[in-house]
């Protein structure tokens, strides 16, 4: 689907939608082997959801308590996703466009983002979306950030799937969106290449 004001053959310089992969030398310890779904990007900045890195310390069950929401019989077996460094008591709703509401904002046509209580809510109750992904916090980039991050060696992209973004198999989600763009991590150089 092409955006407005995007011609036949370009393509749009914005991340929304796709994955971003730390690169092996990701000087930032809080995003070493990341994979984060972009759920937007713009001139004005990005921000994005880390997909592969659970809490331990923290349950659903735990959640919807601290929350004050009731739960009628076994709530499911979620795991609670670190979202990033920005806002980390802050919990968002990564999931599949089968369920929106109001406050929802849909990133494309499989993948929406919602954080209201409504959608935990639902989760709780066996009505919420066919699948999806909980996480406290984000990762934020201010104008142009991003960009420069990319440019300097620090992330690579790659086309989203919804098995990378809602799969269960957090461990090895690095090494398979590396794989889906054809890269061997141990070829790639931890520095900037200069000409």
């Amino acid at each position: 689907m092409l955006n407005i004001g995007q011609s036949l053959g370009e393509q749009s310089p914005y991340l929304a939608g796709q994955l971003l992969i730390a690169m092996p030398g990701m000087a930032d310890p809080r995003f070493e082997k990341s994979v984060i779904y972009m759920c937007a990007h713009n001139a004005e900045g990005a921000m994005g959801l880390v997909v592969n890195r659970a809490m331990e310390e923290l349950t659903f069950p735990d959640m919807l308590e601290q929350l004050g929401i009731d739960v009628t019989g076994d709530s499911p077996a979620i795991n609670i996703h670190f979202g990033g460094p920005v806002e980390s008591g802050r919990g968002f709703v990564l999931h599949s466009s089968d369920y929106l509401q109001a406050a929802t904002m849909v990133v494309d046509d499989d993948v929406a983002l919602t954080a209201t209580l409504d959608i935990l809510k639902a989760i709780a109750g066996g009505s919420g979306p066919m699948q999806r992904l909980l996480a406290l916090g984000y990762a934020g980039w201010g104008p142009g950030q991003l960009d420069g991050e990319i440019m300097s060696n620090g992330w690579l992209s790659v086309p989203a799937d919804l098995d990378l973004v809602f799969g269960a198999d957090l461990d090895h989600k690095w090494d398979r969106a590396m794989d889906k763009i054809g890269i061997d991590p141990r070829m790639l150089s931890e520095e900037a290449g200069h000409a």
